[in-house]
């Protein structure tokens, strides 16, 4: 019997933006002023191109190729002749010795001469002398030309250097913060994929690592808003996603390539009707000329990508239009949900101190606004990619309260508001989203070891609903109850129930797939009847490179799930989230 062909993969969440549009001080808030000024992301991209166009070519070089023969027939001479090995050992001993006096002059430079090292390191030289064993150049140069043939020529000469470099690595995630590591991991990963001056050439990297007619869903990124320094001028948003546009324009890429537009407040309101402009009829939202109207409706992209972590909520009140739009043709939005790297520099607003929905009980047993009390950048940037925050556009009575706040009439018109106690005729309930990593994999371990906890147990208790945000199980009405779920509960619960509650919630494995700690928990999720038909299959490319390649990722997951498993989050779930009322249904 011969099987159907199955549908081809969709990798639902990748990147190919490439390092110019990345703002160069991403290591503002990890390290004090002004030493991010001299951790230049550009600096670190340059590196890197200077380094695959000319060092990294030498050794396809005849001359490069001449110098190793030669190399290895030197070292063949000590291996088999006992006599030249001999000579081996004695010229390595003196050039180590050398090597010693060199670097305890330099290291001088910076702790001085007063040091017990220094002494006793002066007193061996000066005995080294006196037998003639000293040839330490004069020069600069001289001492660099010792130092390179000691450490290229000899393993035990680089044996030392690379365990200090191993040592100040594992240093970085301690100095000064326990993030310092993944920072600097993330700067080598931009510089190493990022360093490519084209998106087309980083997607054709990660084309050859799937199977042939594999679709993928490209995210942009905007960072000019998170004050992390100014880009390139001539890297601008417009020019990344025009780019994109001539991707998706190219007859061979046309149909497995799904760009997102993305979206950031700040923009909407600086660029005004340019940026996002729409008129309002019988409850819907009509597109007038504007940049975003261009790119959904006139180039064909597939969706919306946000990334609050930048600074801003995912229910600003310029972005609830615009979520109208999305909702009412089914339009996906993928949000960035995971604590990370990438995320707003800048100094804390004094209007982000609480919560402009949630509240909580005061003092004086009066509900107020929930207080929001993070001072690090790292951490209160966390308030903007909580999960919590879509149940103000999911859940009528909050998007109730946003709307009837709403200085805009056309908003008030929009969702058909009449006061704070009659509910809206049009609401956002059917809004497709998808939670970008799932919550990250250190909630996934937390929602694991929390046993004793009420709520992360209600996915068990109550497999079909989860937790039940607004009410106690009763069905009584607990407004506090929010706070609790705010300050204690792990996202993976949070996420898991919006999902089980919500038509149109997703939740992608976007960066968590590439550990191995999260399959005894996506094996237990995917046994849930109504979870398993909202998880896609996503990798973060490149992002998650550090990690694992996307070939190890993509054989990994395999191993860990059954077929049926794997083609229901790759195959079938991908083209139930990317299915659209103005575009239709994917054609891979």
């Amino acid at each position: 019997m011969i099987m159907p062909e199955k549908p081809p993969i969709i990798n639902c969440h990748t990147h190919i933006f490439t390092g110019d549009y990345v703002p160069p001080y991403l290591a503002k808030t990890f390290v004090f002023w002004p030493l991010y000024y001299f951790l230049s992301l550009s600096c670190i991209v340059k590196g890197f191109r200077f380094w695959y166009k000319y060092p990294n070519t030498w050794q396809y070089k005849p001359w490069y190729k001449s110098i190793l023969k030669r190399i290895y027939l030197i070292k063949m001479l000590g291996n088999r002749y006992w006599y030249n090995s001999l000579i081996g050992i004695v010229v390595g001993v003196l050039l180590g010795i050398q090597v010693i006096f060199i670097l305890n002059e330099w290291i001088s430079l910076i702790f001085g001469k007063k040091t017990v090292l220094w002494g006793s390191v002066q007193q061996s030289k000066e005995w080294v002398a006196n037998h003639s064993l000293l040839y330490i150049p004069e020069s600069f140069f001289g001492k660099l030309l010792i130092l390179f043939l000691f450490f290229f020529l000899f393993k035990s000469g680089r044996k030392p250097v690379f365990f200090i470099l191993k040592s100040i690595w594992t240093f970085l995630g301690r100095l000064p913060g326990p993030k310092s590591k993944d920072l600097a991991e993330r700067y080598m990963l931009i510089g190493r994929f990022a360093f490519r001056h084209k998106q087309q050439t980083i997607l054709s990297r990660l084309i050859t690592q799937y199977p042939p007619g594999t679709g993928f869903v490209v995210l942009p990124m905007d960072m000019e808003y998170m004050k992390a320094g100014k880009l390139n001028p001539e890297f601008t948003y417009q020019s990344q996603m025009a780019e994109l546009k001539s991707i998706k324009d190219n007859s061979s890429t046309k149909d497995l390539f799904f760009p997102f537009v993305f979206i950031d407040s700040r923009r909407i309101i600086d660029e005004g009707n340019k940026h996002f402009n729409y008129s309002v009829k019988d409850g819907q939202v009509v597109l007038e000329d504007c940049f975003i109207k261009t790119y959904i409706e006139g180039n064909k992209f597939s969706g919306f990508k946000i990334y609050p972590a930048l600074g801003y909520y995912p229910f600003e009140e310029v972005l609830l239009p615009l979520w109208k739009y999305a909702a009412d043709n089914e339009l996906p939005i993928m949000t960035h949900c995971i604590r990370g790297t990438i995320f707003y520099r800048g100094s804390k607003k004094k209007e982000w101190d609480e919560h402009p929905v949630f509240e909580e009980m005061g003092f004086n047993k009066e509900y107020e606004p929930l207080k929001l009390n993070e001072i690090p950048n790292s951490e209160f940037i966390n308030n903007f990619t909580h999960p919590l925050n879509y149940l103000c556009l999911l859940e009528e009575t909050y998007l109730r309260k946003l709307v009837g706040g709403s200085k805009d009439s056309k908003i008030r018109e929009l969702f058909g508001f009449s006061n704070m106690e009659t509910e809206l005729k049009h609401n956002l309930n059917h809004l497709k989203i998808c939670f970008g990593h799932y919550g990250g994999d250190d909630e996934w371990n937390k929602f694991l070891e929390l046993d004793r906890d009420n709520y992360s147990s209600q996915l068990i208790k109550n497999p079909t609903v989860g937790i039940k945000f607004l009410v106690d199980e009763e069905g009584g009405h607990r407004p506090g109850k929010i706070e609790q779920i705010w300050k204690y509960v792990d996202w993976y619960s949070i996420i898991s129930s919006l999902m089980l509650q919500y038509s149109n919630v997703y939740s992608d494995l976007s960066y968590i797939i590439h550990s191995s700690s999260i399959q005894p928990l996506l094996k237990l999720t995917m046994l849930n009847t109504n979870l398993k038909e909202k998880v896609l299959f996503g990798t973060d490319f490149y992002v998650v490179r550090n990690h694992k390649s996307e070939k190890n990722i993509y054989s990994d997951i395999l191993s860990h799930l059954a077929e049926e498993e794997f083609d229901l989050i790759a195959r079938t779930n991908p083209r139930k989230f990317l299915n659209n009322k103005l575009h239709g249904s994917i054609k891979i």
